[in-house]
């Protein structure tokens, strides 16, 4: 463990805009409907019993699948996603790089004995990226916001988008503040003619110590070279959805959280059946399903969360992508899925 990876809360004038916000109340952030961690109130110490009671098969007996991709030599004029597990992520379209929520430290905590990845899906390193246009934060949280990860890539960024507060952890750990952009929710900035980003709400929370909602947690659409993306970040499942998905829909391809659930903490993660209910809410032509495959952060199965979405999916005829870790996915272009999740 590193103290330094705790990061920084916002202060000084960072802390005066963020009071100034309209989803700011009473010295915390807020959803935008009313939301808890842990709704029933159960206690600590029956949660913690149950992360301790765990079955085996929330880690996957073998080596998870996983691609080489070589991302120097992506090329193509429609967006081409290749996912790392979890929810970190990176898009190439027509000469501009993104990457999403950067985690390549193997741990999805500050703690070495916790959150440690899968065999498999951690075989990617910040010297494997090109020059990266734009990296993307949604909050906070260890499993999204990495120090070693940002202090690795930092040289090869160009710009920064986050969620409002954020870019106080990223000025402490020495990232220069010209290119960092925070945004409330329903704010933008534009990058070129062709390119602009908006934060949009999530029903979630953030914090990487004892003091939680001090920096905001985000969605956010994007519209990149006439291709519009949505980035759910983490979130339990709201009217949110609807409302911008008739503000800013339909999508070519949506990214939502499928994974890390749980029933003492329904609100502020969606169950996989709720992740499709909002692919149809955002009117996403293509649901692409993260926030799973990487990581132990709830009780149940590694691929659960995949397979019932898969279910539901096919019931439904929704379309779907869940590429292997590393495995290049081509807007557009038919994909041959395959259930490579279907072990134990």
């Amino acid at each position: 463990m590193n103290r330094r990876s705790f990061g920084k809360n916002p202060s000084g004038e960072r802390l005066e805009k963020i009071k100034r916000s309209p989803n700011y109340r009473n010295g915390a952030f807020q959803n935008v409907e009313p939301t808890s961690v842990n709704p029933k109130d159960v206690s600590m110490f029956r949660i913690l019993k149950k992360m301790m009671s765990r079955p085996d098969s929330v880690k996957p007996s073998n080596e998870v699948p996983h691609v080489r991709t070589n991302l120097e030599q992506l090329s193509s004029k429609s967006p081409v996603i290749v996912w790392f597990g979890h929810s970190s992520y990176f898009i190439h379209v027509d000469r501009f790089n993104i990457l999403v929520d950067p985690v390549f430290s193997g741990n999805a905590s500050p703690f070495r004995f916790f959150g440690k990845a899968f065999d498999g899906a951690d075989s990617y390193e910040a010297e494997d990226f090109p020059k990266i246009d734009l990296l993307v934060l949604t909050h906070d949280h260890y499993d999204h916001l990495d120090w070693p990860s940002i202090r690795e890539l930092d040289q090869k960024v160009e710009k920064i988008v986050t969620s409002l507060g954020v870019g106080s952890h990223l000025e402490y750990w020495g990232v220069d503040p010209e290119k960092i952009t925070e945004l409330d929710w329903w704010e933008g900035t534009k990058l070129s003619e062709e390119i602009e980003i908006k934060a949009t709400p999530s029903r979630h929370f953030s914090g990487r110590g004892l003091k939680r909602v001090k920096t905001l947690w985000s969605s956010f659409v994007m519209e990149v070279k006439g291709f519009k993306l949505f980035m759910g970040g983490d979130s339990g499942y709201d009217g949110s959805f609807k409302k911008i998905g008739e503000k800013f829909g339909p999508f070519d391809l949506a990214f939502l959280e499928c994974g890390q659930y749980g029933i003492y903490w329904p609100q502020i993660h969606m169950f996989p059946e709720q992740t499709l209910m909002a692919a149809n809410d955002l009117d996403a032509a293509v649901l692409f399903p993260v926030h799973w495959g990487k990581f132990v952060l709830s009780t149940h199965p590694w691929n659960e969360s995949i397979s019932r979405l898969a279910e539901a999916a096919n019931r439904e005829k929704r379309k779907f992508v869940a590429p292997k870790i590393g495995e290049p996915f081509y807007l557009g272009k038919e994909f041959e899925q395959e259930t490579w999740w279907n072990f134990i």
